[in-house]
């Protein structure tokens, strides 16, 4: 439910605010890119989750199953894009350290800022550890795959514009680890949970 709200969000936001940021710095950006960069990797997806949930649900499938078998290619998948995306970028990365680290650390402290402070409300608001570790994790996604998508589109694949969404990618997945490992080693904070059983 939190992962559909995030993408119900991103396909009616995630234009218009795009579009805004690019007018105030004066870059033109086509309303039909970032429509059909919404419309390619987050439209399709959701429906084709969708119909294939109720599909798995019509036939008595556990969709859980589905998961488990999915799991091993979708690790291999990210991780072959964070791959592929370093080695476009490869020697820029290596020959410009100082912008990287201008790009990266502003990332980083904005995605660990957002996902403590959704973790933390969700602790306070006694929130079950199953809603507020993806809760978190959500807070620390800043959707770079659309942000990749537009910018080698818009730019090419050796713009300073891929660069910067490539970093925020490089940046992003390491952190949701981390995130990942926080959460599971401070689970036993939530102990309102088994008063309740």
């Amino acid at each position: 439910v939190q992962v559909s709200l995030n993408d119900i969000v991103m396909i009616f936001a995630y234009a218009p605010i795009v579009a805004f940021l690019l007018g105030i710095s004066d870059i033109i950006v086509p309303w039909e890119t970032l429509l059909l960069s919404v419309v390619l990797y987050v439209v399709i997806p959701l429906i084709a989750g969708y119909l294939t949930r109720v599909y798995l649900l019509r036939q008595g499938s556990e969709v859980i199953q589905l998961t488990e078998k999915l799991k091993p290619w979708t690790i291999i998948g990210l991780l072959l894009t964070v791959i592929l995306l370093f080695g476009f970028q490869g020697e820029t990365i290596i020959a410009q350290p100082v912008v990287i680290l201008l790009i990266a650390i502003p990332l980083i402290i904005q995605s660990l800022g957002v996902s403590a402070i959704a973790y933390t409300w969700a602790y306070f608001w006694r929130v079950p550890i199953e809603i507020a570790g993806p809760v978190a994790l959500i807070g620390s996604s800043n959707f770079f795959e659309l942000a990749v998508a537009v910018a080698i589109s818009l730019f090419g694949l050796e713009s300073g514009a891929a660069l910067a969404t490539v970093v925020g990618v490089l940046v992003e997945v390491p952190i949701m680890l981390f995130i990942v490992y926080l959460v599971n080693g401070t689970r036993n904070w939530f102990t309102w949970e088994k008063a309740h059983v």
